[in-house]
């Protein structure tokens, strides 16, 4: 029943009236807000944003969901352009399959729910995109981010570019006071902080975290909450201007211009990085960062690529390194992140590079993958 359950993802549940939120959307903006109870037996129509092959996207109308036992609607205010949503916008994502509606970073309003305890109409939430199927091997022993049936909104099934998202109510996530932004970019910061847990970071050990897009962000900002020495690395200058200006990131390596074992010998006073962190979903970046390695360290792969890898096994041994990969977040790396940013930790709208509503994605999305244009974070706005 739970994977025929997955089929309808997207739209509202009409005959709830709605009351206009603030951007701020924390529990005292939501206290006026009312619900109209009954519904209606007729689906009505939601505008949605479809990538019907890659480097297509066309706008559709479609059958907005009725309600149903166990799940919640959420009316979308924000959704962040993730690197994933990129890739598959090119046709280098795995794991994917055409049409689909993208879109996994969101926020919005909740106008319907069921079986939701601490939840009311009108909360601003986000979601933990990651439905799991509560059963399997890696469930059971608490791993949802890696179930063996996993369906990410926006990748295996249909996401949130839409107008309105129907969810199992199990993935909702309070706001905790957070704007809609905020909200919208919480998930990208879980997947570094779970990064960052999977590592095991320790203070003031160094950390090499390649790759200084949104995902890598997360990584730096995580490791340098646990104490750790951070260095990017990345080939784009502007980026890397970012990592020292925003994030005040002493260490900072460009790989297209300079010696990067000189360099890393240099910050590291010989001993190299007892973390490497991949962000970057590039078969040669992941392949060159073996060599980057201290003797002993541990190697996390965030980013994912279609292809093979493949690194020479004497030097990987004599390393005695670990090599592990890190699979989306769980709820505890949300709350993680969720707690730094009200502690003022994290400021990740500082990030946010682009705006554009949701009728302009379909002629802004190209532009977002030329990297003259200095995107950090889209954000869209509904």
């Amino acid at each position: 029943m739970w994977m025929e359950d997955m089929c309808i993802w997207t739209g509202r549940c009409r005959g709830v009236r709605i009351w206009r939120v603030g951007e701020h959307a924390g529990p005292e903006d939501a206290a006026g807000l009312e619900a109209m109870t009954d519904r209606p037996t007729k689906r009505e129509e939601m505008r949605t944003l479809v990538c019907i092959r890659p480097g297509e996207f066309e706008y559709r109308e479609m059958d907005a969901p009725l309600a149903k036992p166990g799940w919640s609607t959420i009316k979308i205010r924000r959704i962040g352009i993730c690197g994933t949503d990129l890739h598959a916008y090119e046709g280098t994502q795995p794991y994917f399959e055409y049409p689909r509606i993208l879109g996994h970073e969101l926020a919005g309003n909740l106008v319907d729910l069921d079986q939701a305890p601490g939840f009311v109409i009108g909360d601003a939430v986000t979601i933990i995109p990651y439905f799991n199927c509560g059963h399997c091997i890696a469930c059971r022993n608490g791993k949802p981010n890696c179930c063996v049936s996993i369906k990410v909104c926006g990748v295996h099934i249909d996401g949130g570019m839409v107008e309105y998202l129907s969810v199992p109510s199990s993935f909702l996530v309070h706001n905790e006071g957070l704007s809609y932004d905020q909200l919208a970019l919480v998930e990208p910061l879980a997947i570094g902080a779970h990064a960052v847990r999977r590592a095991a970071v320790q203070p003031d050990e160094f950390v090499l975290v390649v790759g200084a897009g949104p995902i890598g962000l997360g990584v730096m900002e995580s490791a340098r909450i646990a104490g750790g020495q951070v260095i990017a690395m990345d080939i784009n200058k502007g980026r890397l201007g970012f990592c020292r200006d925003r994030l005040h990131l002493l260490h900072t390596v460009n790989a297209a211009e300079e010696d990067v074992m000189e360099k890393l010998r240099h910050i590291t006073r010989g001993d190299m990085p007892t973390v490497v962190i991949d962000a970057t979903g590039s078969r040669k970046a992941i392949i060159d960062a073996f060599s980057y390695m201290a003797h002993g360290a541990r190697y996390v792969l965030v980013g994912l690529q279609k292809g093979t890898i493949e690194f020479s096994h004497p030097e990987f041994h004599k390393r005695e390194a670990t090599l592990m990969s890190s699979r989306n977040a769980t709820r505890e790396d949300f709350v993680f992140v969720m707690d730094s940013m009200k502690k003022g930790l994290i400021d990740p709208t500082t990030y946010i590079t682009h705006r554009v509503g949701f009728d302009r994605v379909k002629d802004e999305f190209a532009g977002w993958l030329d990297p003259a244009r200095g995107v950090i974070k889209a954000m869209v706005e509904l």
